[in-house]
């Protein structure tokens, strides 16, 4: 996602920034921040390539960002677009230009967080990531970037899709409090496993497209079967189980 904010006061165009990469990191998102002090400026570089989320402040020194914003939707009329300003006096030009809110300055955190939270629901949502400390310094891990992770000797193996393994000393609970996603799947109390890899389910284990089988708990294998059945569906439309899977499965 590409997030571009028009304001011409330098140490407003900081704050919001910074205030945008806390709101990102609130929910473990990556964006893309380009800030500008002007809405010349601003439509350069949107002609190049389009923003997904702009902010733009209404009273910029020379300009009127009513008018950069109608610029704006001759060439793009999909961004979301939230009006910074002292005033909502151009309530009716921002409805002219599908402005999606007004932001009054100064605005409060809570504001922020809540329009943040409803503008987010209309973007496809993007991948999310962790952040591990490791003998070599943090790390970085996108979601997608997990094959499964296990616990063994108070430290972390994080098996990757490049892979590489990465380590990371924590207890299991902390590490997983973090992965609040759907396609990861408690397989023990100490392995969790992505299902966007897993090609199949045997009533025991997960066959992973990688060809490795992660062991489920017995008291967890009806709810693994449900789970990934309830993925399948989600993600392809259907819930058949595999080709390969033959009579024996289906009877299980």
């Amino acid at each position: 996602m590409r997030i571009a904010i028009v304001e011409d006061i330098a140490t407003e165009r900081e704050q919001l920034k910074d205030r945008l990469n806390g709101q990102l990191a609130r929910l473990a998102l990556e964006a893309e921040i380009s800030a500008f002090d002007s809405g010349m400026a601003f439509l350069l570089a949107a002609r190049e390539e389009r923003f997904g989320l702009v902010f733009l402040d209404i009273y910029l020194e020379q300009e009127n960002g009513v008018d950069t914003a109608k610029e704006l939707r001759l060439f793009d009329p999909d961004c979301i677009l939230v009006f910074l300003t002292t005033s909502t006096d151009h309530a009716l030009d921002g409805f002219r230009v599908r402005a999606f809110h007004y932001l009054v300055k100064p605005c409060a955190d809570g504001e922020l967080t809540a329009l943040f939270d409803e503008i987010i629901k209309r973007f496809p949502v993007p991948d999310r990531y962790i952040e591990v400390n490791t003998v070599g310094g943090p790390v970085r891990l996108r979601f997608r970037e997990i094959l499964y992770a296990e616990h063994y000797r108070h430290q972390i193996y994080i098996y990757r899709t490049d892979g590489q393994k990465t380590v990371t000393r924590q207890t299991f609970r902390e590490f997983t409090a973090d992965l609040t996603d759907r396609r990861f799947f408690l397989c023990s109390r100490g392995v969790i496993v992505n299902l966007e890899y897993a090609k199949d389910f045997d009533g025991t284990v997960f066959i992973l497209k990688s060809g490795q089988r992660i062991p489920v708990s017995r008291d967890l294998a009806k709810t693994a079967r449900q789970t990934f059945c309830d993925f399948l569906f989600e993600t392809t439309e259907f819930c058949t189980p595999p080709p390969h899977s033959g009579k024996r499965s289906a009877e299980r």
